[in-house]
């Protein structure tokens, strides 16, 4: 039975969880402003300050499903709270690193906890909230990495003054292991045995029980996904946009510092404007695409995209344009993944939904692990970005092109 109380214990779940997302995406989205400084004092070259990144997303990809598993068999407050140990513990060895292959292993740590910021995350918080009021939590919720990577752009120049670039990991680190402390007290894995039912819902007979509607599955229904044109056209599509979105967002702030010439004030306020705009496009596209309909929304975030990776290769030296675009470009940034995620739901079954949202998320790892080595490369044999933007434009062209193959029918 529901409790009586004028207070909902889901938005204690949704506040921790917001502040795990925000955390982790600091970590995460700051990768690339912490990425300048710390390849100058080490004596990196571009291709090995992406393969550390490359580290953090072969751990984060090769884990995650395990994590999804042990979120159903044991809870996502422990599974959370553990992964947030993990995490805290690689975010501050981060800060102590000499040497390239030392920085690859503690950031491939760091990727191993980030398993459970996001998979876990996203299922408790779902849980906590009912069918008809899940898109406002996740808006809210998803309003967290945007918010981090803006307080990175902001706070990392006045880390650098004050301290170094290993006190922004430092900080980071400390803010994780504070957080397992929290989890620990204030999460809790499903409202039903904490005595409520989820926020919104009136009574018990108006849930659906998730695990009924997945009965049904047919035991051929896996093949049938693989052998779906829409599973690949999208699957692929969702490659090209992550190729070029990660391509552009790592090495933006190293691109505005050394190749514009930009403060370092400066360079990193770049990430700040691509924050505090993914948190606006997250609030205003995702709900949109409600009614737009998933595949109009992402043809138009892609066209966007595309748009401003072509016109950063036009600007020269103009920082105001470089910032306008950036800022354009992030509003629909925030919103690409769950709206390819979201396709899942709309073009398949629903008892096949969490594996084809799976079966993608390799694709999406590949493009943002491919763009870092050849992005790295590229600058580091030609000295410009130039040749690695080119490509990141045309890999968004190609991705608004593949999801504009894929047939209107949806799966209600």
């Amino acid at each position: 039975m529901e409790k009586k109380v004028s207070f909902h214990w889901a938005w204690v779940i949704l506040a921790t969880c917001f502040v795990n997302l925000f955390i982790n995406y600091s970590v995460r989205l700051g990768y690339g402003v912490v990425l300048p400084e710390m390849i100058r004092t080490l004596g990196f070259g571009r291709a090995a300050g992406g393969s550390i990144y490359n580290a953090y997303l072969f751990s984060y990809i090769a884990l995650t499903p395990v994590t999804g598993y042990l979120t159903d068999r044991f809870g996502a407050r422990s599974v959370i709270t553990s992964c947030c140990l993990i995490l805290g513990l690689g975010v501050l060895l981060m800060g102590t690193i000499n040497t390239l292959w030392i920085a690859c292993l503690f950031y491939a740590i760091a990727g191993l906890g980030a398993t459970g910021m996001w998979t876990p995350v996203i299922t408790v918080v779902q849980r906590w909230f009912s069918p008809n009021r899940r898109g406002l939590a996740l808006g809210i919720l998803s309003t967290g990495y945007g918010l981090g990577f803006a307080t990175m752009g902001a706070a990392f120049p006045w880390i650098v003054h004050h301290f170094n670039w290993r006190y922004a990991w430092y900080f980071l680190g400390a803010g994780a292991l504070v957080m397992v402390l929290v989890n620990g007290l204030l999460l809790r894995s499903d409202p039903e045995n904490s005595g409520y039912l989820p926020w919104g819902q009136m009574n018990e007979s108006s849930s659906i029980s998730e695990t009924d509607a997945i009965a049904h599955t047919k035991s051929n229904s896996l093949s049938l996904v693989f052998k779906n044109i829409k599973f690949w056209l999208i699957g692929l599509s969702y490659f090209s946009i992550s190729y070029s979105l990660y391509g552009i967002t790592t090495f933006m702030v190293d691109y505005a510092r050394y190749q514009i010439g930009l403060p370092l004030e400066k360079a990193s306020l770049l990430a700040t404007v691509h924050g505090f705009s993914q948190i606006v496009g997250v609030l205003t596209i995702l709900p949109l695409s409600d009614y737009l309909g998933r595949k109009r929304a992402i043809i138009i975030s892609n066209s966007f995209i595309t748009a401003c990776l072509i016109g950063i290769l036009f600007i020269g030296n103009s920082w105001r344009t470089l910032f306008i675009l950036v800022g354009i470009m992030a509003l629909f940034y925030g919103a690409t993944f769950p709206l390819y995620g979201a396709c899942a739901g709309d073009y398949f079954p629903r008892d096949v939904m969490g594996t084809v949202i799976g079966a993608w998320t390799p694709l999406y790892g590949l493009g943002a692990i491919l763009v870092h080595w050849v992005t790295g490369i590229l600058r580091d044999t030609t000295g410009i970005y130039d040749h690695a933007f080119i490509i990141n434009a045309a890999m968004a062209a190609a991705g608004l092109f593949l999801i504009c193959l894929v047939k209107k029918s949806e799966v209600n």
